[in-house]
């Protein structure tokens, strides 16, 4: 099941998007999160280099293999202190956020996260980097992740849910969703909504589901296409494009940017979602392999 979640994931780990997955207890989102390292892109030779040193810096290298050479996937506990997911201390180690970097954080049960620990991410989603200030010095770290986050779409966990019925009060619901803002909202590339999985779904043993290493071939081909289109770039990836690339790498036909002009005016979508868009959909276009954005890409 969950096929539209897997597609979802596909899209991210392809172009480096950061992703939220909405659903009720046991639809399989803390699963497919922990699921995403086995379709993760093959880290270049800069990228395993990179991400060494933060690693040896941190005091996190394994003796017997000198080198980092999968992707991070950090996963650091609710109650875990601003201090360990930002960096710092006497010897201001590299905290959570540059751990993960060219890799994945992973924050299950979003809401249950402080808010203020939760606002520390703003600035390196939009900078991948992390400035560490402390009395003795300052030292800043690269922090270019993807952020994959689950939480419950309410308090009881089942507003929306076509098989179960939602317990919680409309402003119970609206308390909820306040502890998420929306600045921090706008940097996820990609929202999606699941539902539990069908029993039909379950016990169908006659469709095999795709296996990881399918996908990570797509995942692997799209990339390529990307860091051969940026080769001359300070980047590899669509979701690092700044505004100034979009009119270059993600141009549009006259059909696509009517269709796009009116969700930006009926959904009220801000400047920074449009350019999201952008990205998420020139990631789609890879995954076809289409040089263009087509319409279809972009819907």
């Amino acid at each position: 099941g969950q096929a539209f979640a897997k597609r979802a994931m596909e899209i991210a780990a392809a172009g480096g998007h950061n992703i939220l997955l909405i659903g009720p207890p046991g639809g399989g989102k803390t699963m497919l999160a922990k699921c995403l390292p086995s379709v993760l892109p093959d880290m270049t030779v800069d990228e395993a280099l990179e991400t060494t040193k933060i690693h040896s810096v941190a005091g996190l290298l394994s003796y017997d293999d000198g080198v980092v050479r999968l992707r991070p996937f950090r996963t650091p506990h609710h109650t875990a202190s601003r201090l360990a997911l930002t960096g710092g201390g006497p010897a201001s180690r590299p905290g959570e956020v540059s751990l993960a970097h060219n890799g994945v954080l992973f924050l299950d049960e979003l809401l249950e996260y402080p808010r203020s620990t939760l606002e520390i991410l703003r600035q390196p989603l939009e900078d991948h980097s992390i400035t560490v200030a402390r009395v003795s010095k300052t030292v800043s770290y690269p922090a270019n992740f993807m952020l994959v986050a689950s939480m419950n779409p309410c308090p009881c966990g089942f507003f929306g849910s076509k098989t179960h019925e939602c317990t919680c009060t409309p402003a119970q619901i609206a308390k909820y969703h306040a502890k998420l803002s929306g600045p921090l909202l706008d940097r996820i590339d990609l929202h999606i909504e699941i539902d539990n999985v069908t029993y039909e779904e379950l016990s169908d043993i006659s469709s095999e589901a795709e296996s990881s290493e399918a996908i990570k071939q797509r995942v692997n081909a799209a990339r390529k296409i990307q860091q051969e289109r940026y080769a001359e770039e300070s980047f590899s990836s669509n979701a690092s494009m700044d505004n100034k690339m979009l009119a270059k790498y993600c141009a549009l036909d006259k059909k696509s940017e009517l269709a796009l002009k009116m969700a930006f005016e009926k959904l009220g979508l801000s400047a920074r979602a449009h350019s999201r868009i952008l990205k998420v959909a020139r990631t789609i276009a890879d995954l076809d392999d289409s040089e263009n954005i087509g319409f279809s890409h972009l819907t």
